[in-house]
């Protein structure tokens, strides 16, 4: 009897053998790291066909990654320059393919016992150009501002440092994080410390509330106000392909923006690009 059920099994094999499925890579943004986790785990978990493999580095090399052919994804945290899309032009005759999948604030994290509350963006701009370098220029504390940021491939970032800083380089005595994971912890531990980063990422450290300027409201990075667009530092988060997509990319890119997929993304913290 064990001898028939192993012949049968082997048989089994032999007539319906495993269907492998296709691997799909997504590489690039580290803010997007925990969203697009969890949209491949929510996915993966339901499809027979495709599984993923998720990675982050930065929105950078993600683009890079996309240019040189080893990835099928790109998340990106900042929108492509022309001059990578150029890049795909010449080398794959396409200029590339742009999904907005989600929507995300840029926050201020302080630590959670600092008395500050808020600031304007020209308040911030000074104190990561290092012109303000003690908390009471801006109502706390006598103590020296000690400011972290994250590295130069990060699209978070260049939108910081284009939409704050106004394209002018970060103070060099700033601390560049590899993600924004590790800035918020070094955040969450120093009492005098400011950093940024995307608002799913603000656990254990205090938002700060921004103003465009000194005769504007202070706004909270809410969902609401994000949406509104009356929070100063708002953007959109990316997927960028080679070219149109097809086959299993296309219907996970599909579920990412249907209702399902746009659920997660309210579950991991972030803004849907619409609403169901």
């Amino acid at each position: 009897m064990t001898k028939m059920l192993a012949v049968l099994a082997m048989l089994h094999l032999v007539l319906f053998p495993a269907t492998e499925k296709k691997t799909v890579t997504i590489k690039g943004s580290d803010t997007m790291v925990i969203l697009v986790q969890r949209w491949a785990e929510v996915y993966g978990s339901q499809s027979t066909t495709v599984q993923f493999q998720v990675t982050g580095g930065g929105s950078g090399t993600g683009i890079s990654a996309l240019l040189n052919g080893t990835t099928d994804i790109c998340s990106s945290s900042r929108p492509i320059k022309p001059t990578e899309v150029s890049q795909l032009k010449s080398k794959y005759k396409s200029k590339g393919v742009e999904v907005a999948v989600a929507r995300d604030g840029i926050s201020v994290y302080i630590h959670k016992d600092n008395p500050v509350k808020k600031l304007t963006v020209a308040q911030l701009r000074d104190i990561f150009l290092g012109k303000t370098t003690n908390w009471k220029q801006v109502g706390g504390r006598d103590a020296k501002i000690v400011l972290y940021s994250r590295e130069n491939n990060s699209g978070t970032y260049e939108f910081f440092k284009e939409h704050v800083l106004e394209k002018q380089d970060f103070a060099p005595e700033a601390q560049h994080m590899v993600g924004t994971g590790a800035l918020v912890n070094a955040v969450r531990k120093d009492p005098n410390a400011i950093g940024y980063g995307g608002v799913a990422y603000a656990e254990g450290v205090k938002d700060l509330m921004l103003a465009k300027d000194a005769s504007s409201a202070y706004i909270e990075p809410t969902e609401a106000n994000i949406l509104k667009g009356t929070y100063p530092l708002s953007r959109f988060l990316y997927f960028y392909l080679r070219e149109r997509p097809s086959g299993d990319v296309k219907k996970f890119i599909d579920w990412v923006l249907s209702k399902d997929g746009q659920k997660v993304v309210t579950e991991v913290g972030y803004i849907p690009v619409k609403k169901f």
